[in-house]
């Protein structure tokens, strides 16, 4: 009986699940997910897997995980009721921000209102200086005061964060001990603990995230356990993390921070992992989702690290000026680029008679129009499916249908009539324009970070993603396109290639010329050991790697050079002032004894020979074609020209003409432009 690893996503609409054997065999599921207990549908899914593979609880040796539980109670502010203690005179850093916004001359934007309310944000007396020196000793009484308010006040959770702890985490271990003693069941965080790094709301906010969404991972977290216990499954949950390494379940319900963004970042690491397979260490790799669209790059071999990013805000457009519209997470996370571009964005026609597509989408419920949900909008995926691109019947192999006269009839009323239109145009011009929010996400991390887009390969996954690739590769010029095996739930299988992976940071803020390296060295060593002599090094702001070996005067001088080199490539010129070290961050991998990479993949699902044609249309300039519908594994190790559609069970391809298809050994996709 061969062993087998288990991958969840899990999104707004679907729970994507991979079985991942041994052999190379795999079995993709997605099922509806459960918003009440969104446990539920991973249990049920797992279960109904297993017995399709007809495979017992024995045989699965890792359950690997990402989850949106997190995002969504920020995003719904539904997190836990809490309350924030810190320094006194300093209780509204939440309100004041950076003061920057995202639409500079919108007068009436407003900011996404604090997770903390005023009345919930207690003061303490105290102070220390950025050395940790104390200023002024901790009021008792203050403490006291406060602890109380916790008390009367009921709160489920505590952040605490006060006034450079960073430096000296004294006066935050006793107000902590304070309310454990008078409110024990209270879940407390510390930002001492959690992220003990210089920058005060950039702290302050990510140790409340912490402490708002905590109860809330945690309760899911220990239902997901228990369910999966109870049906025999006893090995570890490994959970995603935003930076793309994997942490036990314990790590995420004491620190979620790390894992908001866990569900795009094992795309990526997935993308990282077939690039490697397939020699191509520059990679564009953009998800296209049921609500949204990622973006990011891979380059020389490399996934790039963002040192924190926003959630609870408007959509990212990944440009690092425009901030402001979230709440500051200072924590590693994959530098991804994020717009509202994804099947169930809306496209809507404004005012001034022009078409918008997203941010808004139709959710879960009711969805695109042609769900049959009782969705009234028109949306991306009601446009493709009026252009032939998706079956006009229906999704999943035939598990989930559809009706394509409701698409029809939404895109009409809703686009078509008010500009004076054919359905067809209409739908044509969402389909344009969402590939062009799809292409300002790619290109805020390629080229509006220095980099060309032409020098890339574009790897595409997510349930439209495939619908849409030719398109955006056309459009920034990109002559090949790799479409992995199983893209729809290309996520979920990025969790079972994922390294264990952590993750330290202490601020250390000095000239180089006041650097004492002997000092600098020696906390290298420590991290080291605590994360168990596995770690890679790494500098901010401007993240740059530590080079290996003894930390001399010639690291800071090669140190020196990789910044002024990856400025340059950033910002387009060098500096000529001095150097600081601001923080010091050191990388644990834990590394598999064997590759976590199967050399070739069965897949379950995969259907064999032509399943026949239907109209596609190709722009106004090629119009409709009678096009081939043909399965992954009938383009096994032969090029095939386009207009062609490829259709599989999680995901549809779209070649139109001028290229061409082929699948290699290892069951990808290659799009090749003519």
């Amino acid at each position: 009986m061969p062993h087998f690893r288990i991958g969840v996503d899990i999104g707004g609409t679907f729970t994507d699940i991979v079985f991942l054997g041994g052999d190379g065999r795999v079995l993709t599921r997605k099922v509806a997910s459960t918003p009440d207990d969104y446990s539920r549908a991973v249990l049920n899914g797992i279960r109904a897997g297993m017995e399709e593979l007809n495979i017992p609880p024995s045989s699965v040796t890792e359950v690997g995980h990402g989850f949106t539980v997190a995002t969504n109670a920020i995003i719904e502010e539904k997190g836990a009721h809490m309350a924030l203690i810190t320094t006194e005179g300093f209780r509204d850093v939440l309100e004041f921000r950076r003061n920057r916004t995202p639409r500079l001359y919108d007068l009436y934007y407003e900011k996404s209102p604090t997770l903390v309310k005023r009345q919930y944000r207690l003061e303490v007396g105290e102070r220390l200086n950025f050395r940790g020196e104390v200023l002024r000793p901790i009021d008792a009484d203050s403490v006291d005061r406060a602890a109380q308010a916790v008390v009367d006040s009921g709160v489920e959770s505590v952040a605490v964060c006060l006034l450079h702890s960073y430096a000296n985490p004294a006066h935050e271990q006793v107000v902590a001990q304070a309310v454990r003693e008078r409110a024990p069941d209270v879940v407390l965080t510390l930002s001492s603990d959690l992220l003990p790094e210089m920058k005060e709301y950039e702290r302050t906010s990510t140790t409340v995230i912490n402490s708002y969404v905590r109860p809330v991972v945690e309760t899911y977290l220990t239902l997901l356990t228990q369910g999966l216990e109870d049906m025999g499954i006893t090995v570890p949950l490994a959970v995603m993390q935003s930076n793309g390494g994997l942490a036990t379940s314990a790590i995420a319900m004491e620190r979620p921070v790390y894992c908001i963004e866990s569900g795009p970042a094992a795309g990526v690491v997935g993308a990282f992992h077939l690039g490697r397979r397939l020699d191509m260490p520059n990679l564009d790799d953009p998800r296209h989702g049921r609500h949204d669209s990622q973006a990011s790059i891979i380059e020389n071999g490399e996934m790039l690290q963002a040192p924190e990013y926003e959630v609870g805000g408007d959509i990212s457009v990944g440009h690092r000026l425009l901030r402001g519209s979230g709440h500051i997470l200072r924590v590693p996370a994959i530098d991804l680029a994020e717009v509202g571009a994804g099947g169930g964005s809306i496209a809507t026609v404004d005012r001034s008679g022009s078409l918008r597509v997203g941010p808004q989408s139709s959710g879960a419920f009711p969805g695109p129009a042609c769900y049959q949900l009782g969705g009234q909008d028109a949306t991306v995926t009601d446009a493709d499916v009026l252009l032939g691109y998706l079956n006009p019947q229906h999704l999943l192999a035939g598990d989930f249908p559809i009706d394509s006269e409701l698409a029809r009839r939404a895109v009409t009323d809703n686009v078509a009539r008010p500009l004076n239109m054919s359905d067809v145009e209409a739908a044509h011009g969402i389909h344009l324009l969402v590939n062009s929010n799809m292409g300002r996400a790619l290109r805020a991390v390629s080229s509006e970070r220095g980099r060309d887009p032409r020098r890339f390969d574009l790897i595409c996954f997510g349930g439209g993603g495939p619908v849409h690739a030719a398109g955006l590769a056309e459009m920034l010029d990109i002559t090949r396109v790799v479409v992995p095996p199983f893209p729809g739930v290309f996520s979920s299988f990025g969790l079972l290639v994922a390294d264990v992976e952590h993750h330290f940071v202490r601020t250390h803020f000095k000239t180089f010329e006041e650097i004492d390296l002997p000092t600098l060295a020696a906390w290298s060593r420590a991290c080291g050991r605590r994360a168990g002599d596995s770690s890679a090094s790494r500098v901010s702001d401007l993240t740059v790697a530590v080079p290996s070996g003894p930390i001399t005067q010639a690291t800071l001088d090669a140190l020196a050079e990789n910044f002024d080199s990856e400025h340059e490539q950033s910002f387009g010129y060098r500096t000529d002032v001095g150097y600081q070290l601001v923080n010091i961050r050191v990388i644990a991998r834990g590394l598999p004894d064997a590759p976590r990479m199967p050399e070739r993949f069965e897949l379950a699902d995969a259907a064999n020979g032509a399943q026949g044609t239907r109209p596609v249309y190709f722009g106004p300039n090629r119009g409709w074609a009678d096009t081939p519908v043909l399965s992954r594994p009938s383009l096994q190790g032969r090029s095939e020209p386009g207009p062609l559609v490829i259709e599989e069970y999680d995901s549809t391809t779209v070649v139109p003409p001028t290229w061409a298809a082929t699948v290699d050994d290892a069951s990808n996709i290659i799009l090749e432009r003519a």
